[in-house]
């Protein structure tokens, strides 16, 4: 049995003429030294940080990265601040869109006083519509303003021709979280309040409480009648199945009640030739609907899209309802965060680039983007030689996996070509004007790439975000400036900590090109079977092993996790961990890794893990998630990879009848 002992949480390197003093990372404080790492290692490593952390009144649960997050909120905070009182900001300008988006969203004075004004134009428009056309016209241009109905377009790569963009539709209009939402037994009381909420929204519109209430089964009336046709979470997780082509006149057919030349003319393009439909069984049914339900119903519909997108840009009574429905009763939450906060994330919403431009500019340090450069090059050595090592992979599919990581992409801190925000013109007439303006300056970006080839250096995040991501469709993974912090990132840290967080999230990223999802786009970014078939039936048994493990945890009551919505994401943390333990071993050049605060380094790169998921949850926000989420508990996050992994079991010594032993037998291993 090891002895954990905790010592000084620094020690002194000496190599060659030079003294260096180098930190664990870990937390020492956050450990509860009465649980064994063996039966507990989340409790072991997370244990006083638990038992003393309260969530905060206005968040739904709170962890790692809302830590992170509220560090960049202090530092948008004070960016803005300045920004506000730049008198001599040139017209057009960044700087003027910056500070006169940021000076009129943080006007709850003026927003009041406006009450219902700022959406006035467009509830005349909805009020306008009369026949059939002029609802697909009316659909359209709120479509554009962020204003959902009962069309979902966009234009994305093409998923089996990944250099070109192409047109897609895709089910929408259904203000619950899922479709299971709509027809579960277990959601029924979620159900009620959410017909509650929208009755209470037409009233903050100026309904009478009768009107409101009709209003109300008339928008659940059309939802659930959506829904109906609808994919829940999981059935969207096949990318096969959600790649659909149609021609015009396939869908003309398909959808003929539907006068797809008003809508598309009225977003600002031709009808496409060719489109893929996501769920092709969700327009079959629209084009029923389309007939079955009224003109005067559609226009309640519409109205009610309005209003709960429109919402928090409006008055405090809009906002106050909006948040009592999506901030209390879906998420738990006691109390909203303060306007400021709130502004800076619409902000980062509507100018992303240009706030991410100057928060690089003064808080970004350099040498972390340099330092991760290295670990995701380390990463993908580590990657090469584990794939070789696959036993169940021909050598043919190791070949084609070995090629997708000689073609990734890698986008580390923020873009080297920014957005140019040149035609968005904001003012400050009104929040919801800027918040549209916005919009529609994004939605002509998205139309302007029909046509045109892929651009693979755009970014899917903004700078300060705190995330990462891999895109399957280019083959790349990015990780913004923002997450590139503590406590995921250290640059004072040794390397024990830095691959156990950092690196794990590297090697991520990089298990998302071979996850159940990912494994289905080639090299290039094609949807294209690259495996044989034996080795992809291979990695599909494997896959059905951590959808089981994880199947089996219980997050809440008897509420379990969902193994195959969140497969994915699970896969990725094994393989990522995986990776990035023999990316760190690579680093210690065959020296046996230093003793720091008590822990050798194996065991320090395995507690960086764990406590890089600490999580704290509220009880609406966990079963939400458990619906909705593809993404496991934190908990589960951390140890569920851990139990598969030999590594740690050497590391910690775990020996059969310890909390945190899973049968050989059992064990999962992928990558």
């Amino acid at each position: 049995m090891q002895k954990i002992i905790l010592i000084a949480s620094t020690i002194l390197c000496v190599g060659n003429a030079m003294a260096q003093t180098l930190t664990p990372g870990i937390n020492l404080s956050y450990i509860d030294s009465t649980v064994s790492p063996r039966n507990d290692i989340y409790k072991f490593a997370n244990g006083k940080w638990l038992n003393t952390q309260k969530i905060p009144a206005s968040d739904g649960g709170w962890g790692s990265f809302n830590e992170i997050n509220e560090r960049n909120v202090a530092n948008l905070k004070a960016l803005m601040a300045g920004l506000s009182k730049d008198t001599k900001a040139v017209a057009g300008s960044n700087n003027q869109k910056l500070r006169d988006f940021y000076l009129t969203a943080i006007d709850s004075v003026k927003a009041d006083k406006d009450g219902v004004k700022p959406i006035s134009g467009d509830l005349a428009a909805i009020d306008a519509i009369k026949t059939k056309d002029d609802l697909f016209k009316t659909t359209a241009l709120l479509n554009k303003k962020g204003v959902g109905g009962m069309i979902g377009f966009y234009v994305y790569s093409d998923f089996k021709n990944s250099n070109a963009n192409t047109c897609y539709l895709a089910q929408t209009g259904m203000g619950l979280p899922d479709k299971d939402f709509y027809f579960e037994p277990q959601y029924e009381s979620v159900k009620k309040e959410y017909i509650d909420h929208i009755e209470r929204m037409f009233e903050c519109l100026g309904n009478y409480p009768e009107s409101a209430k009709a209003n109300a089964a008339i928008v659940m009336k059309i939802e659930t009648e959506l829904a109906k046709n609808a994919q829940n979470a999981v059935e969207q997780r096949d990318p096969q199945k959600q790649y659909n082509p149609f021609t015009q006149a396939e869908l003309m057919k398909l959808t003929h009640n539907v006068n797809w030349n008003i809508y598309f003319t009225a977003i600002g393009i031709k009808t496409p030739e060719n489109l893929v439909l996501n769920q092709p069984k969700y327009y079959e049914g629209l084009n029923t609907i389309i007939n079955s339900v009224s003109i005067a119903d559609w226009k309640v519909f519409l109205k009610w899209n309005l209003i709960e997108t429109a919402a928090p840009y409006l008055s405090s009574k809009f906002v106050n309802e909006d948040f009592k429905f999506n901030g209390t009763v879906l998420a738990g939450k006691k109390e909203m965060k303060p306007r400021y906060k709130r502004v800076q994330g619409s902000t980062d919403e509507a100018l992303g680039e240009a706030l991410g431009k100057l928060y690089v500019e003064k808080y970004f340090d350099d040498k972390s983007k340099k330092r991760v450069n290295e670990m995701v090059d380390n990463l993908i050595a580590a990657y090469r030689v584990r794939i070789e090592s696959r036993d169940w992979m021909s050598k043919e599919t190791k070949a084609q996996a070995q090629l997708k990581l000689d073609k990734v992409i890698k986008k580390l801190g923020f873009p080297d070509k920014w957005i140019d925000y040149t035609s968005l013109t904001i003012g400050r007439e009104s929040y919801w004007k800027n918040i549209t303006a916005a919009r529609k300056f994004q939605y002509k970006r998205m139309l302007d790439k029909i046509g045109k080839p892929v651009d693979r250096m755009e970014w899917g995040m903004t700078p300060p975000t705190v995330n990462a991501y891999y895109n399957p469709t280019s083959n790349e993974i990015a990780f913004p400036a923002g997450i590139m912090q503590v406590p995921f990132f250290d640059v004072n840290a040794d390397d024990a900590f830095n691959y156990g967080v950092m690196g794990s999230i590297i090697g991520h990223e990089l298990t998302h090109g071979f996850d159940d999802q990912g494994s289905q786009f080639d090299a290039d970014g094609n949807l294209k079977m690259w495996w044989t078939d034996s080795d992809y039936k291979n990695f599909t048994d494997k896959t059905q092993l951590i959808i089981e493990q994880f199947n089996a945890f219980v997050a809440i009551d008897t509420l379990h996790v969902n193994g195959e919505l969140t497969q994915g994401e699970n896969i990725a943390d094994l393989g990522g961990l995986t990776m990035a333990y023999y990316a760190y071993q690579k680093s210690l050049n065959g020296k046996k890794s230093p003793v720091m605060a008590g822990f050798t380094g194996e065991q320090r790169f395995f507690l960086a893990w764990v406590q890089g998921w600490k999580t704290l949850m509220r009880d609406a926000s966990l079963k939400q998630m458990i619906a909705t989420n593809p993404h496991s508990p934190g908990n589960f996050r951390a140890i569920g990879p851990l139990s598969n992994m030999q590594e740690f079991y050497d590391a910690f010594g775990v020996k059969e009848g310890d909390g945190m032993y899973r049968p050989a037998a059992k064990r999962v291993n992928i990558w």
